[in-house]
């Protein structure tokens, strides 16, 4: 049995365009579109001059608005100087009736006026007394109060003056507790026994002689290093001098046959 054959036949797309023929445009092509019809340039400035222009009917309802408008100003313009005419009148009459009016008035008011300015000075007087007595009061009570502030922030620091110096003689006490520790030989010290400047003496010239003998065993150490260096490179500079002789040995005499 034969394999059966599935190949199918190439069809070539431009070929069969090219068979069929042109094609029948059914809308308008480039060629239309690039052939319509434009206007000129005469036209295109006379078409931005009527724009800038603008219209007729615009303009006229323009005009018509500006004169109403100048109508309506000149009616308020005079509404407002004929109200301010009459309200300066009003004033005046007011100012003369007043006039009149104070004239009859002032033998009257004079008795009263008399009562009531010696009134109103003994109240001045008593609000005066008033105030001072407040002020006073207000005064104690600030300086009492900064007093009081002042005593609790000296006291706050003798407390922390007294815990600095009893940590400061702890710190010194367990020190020398650990120097004898490390050296049994010394002598103890009786805290109690000293006094407070003799026992500090001692203390400063403990830590002199601690400081000394780290210098001393720092300053050993660094002799000590500096000898082994200098050994060593001794010992290199013999070693390559006792190299180079023996090559010049061995090129000054012939190899044996």
């Amino acid at each position: 049995m034969g394999k059966r054959d599935n190949r199918v036949a190439y069809m070539n797309p431009i070929a069969m365009a090219r068979s069929r023929g042109p094609v029948q445009s059914s809308g308008p092509t480039i060629q239309d579109y690039l052939n319509r019809p434009r206007p000129t340039w005469e036209e295109v400035k006379e078409q931005l001059e009527k724009k800038k222009k603008g219209s007729k009917a615009l303009a006229e309802f323009e005009e018509k608005m500006n004169e109403n408008w100048k109508k309506e100003l000149e009616k308020h313009r005079e509404k407002l100087l004929s109200g301010s005419e009459s309200s300066s009148k009003k004033r005046q009459r007011k100012k003369k009736e007043k006039k009149k009016s104070g004239r009859y008035s002032s033998s009257s008011s004079s008795s009263d006026s008399s009562s009531s300015s010696s009134d109103s000075e003994d109240e001045d007087k008593k609000q005066g007394k008033r105030k001072k007595k407040k002020k006073n009061r207000s005064h104690k009570s600030s300086e009492s109060s900064m007093s009081e502030t002042e005593s609790d922030s000296k006291d706050s620091l003798k407390k922390k003056k007294k815990s600095k110096d009893a940590s400061e003689k702890e710190k010194d006490i367990k020190g020398l507790s650990k120097k004898r520790k490390m050296y049994p030989e010394e002598k103890p010290l009786s805290s109690e026994s000293l006094s407070e400047s003799d026992y500090t003496e001692e203390v400063r010239a403990k830590r002199k002689k601690s400081s000394e003998d780290r210098e001393k065993t720092t300053a050993s150490i660094t002799y000590v290093f500096t000898m082994r260096n200098e050994k060593t490179k001794k010992k290199k500079k013999h070693k390559k001098h006792s190299k180079k002789k023996k090559k010049k040995a061995a090129s000054s005499n012939p190899d044996s046959p």
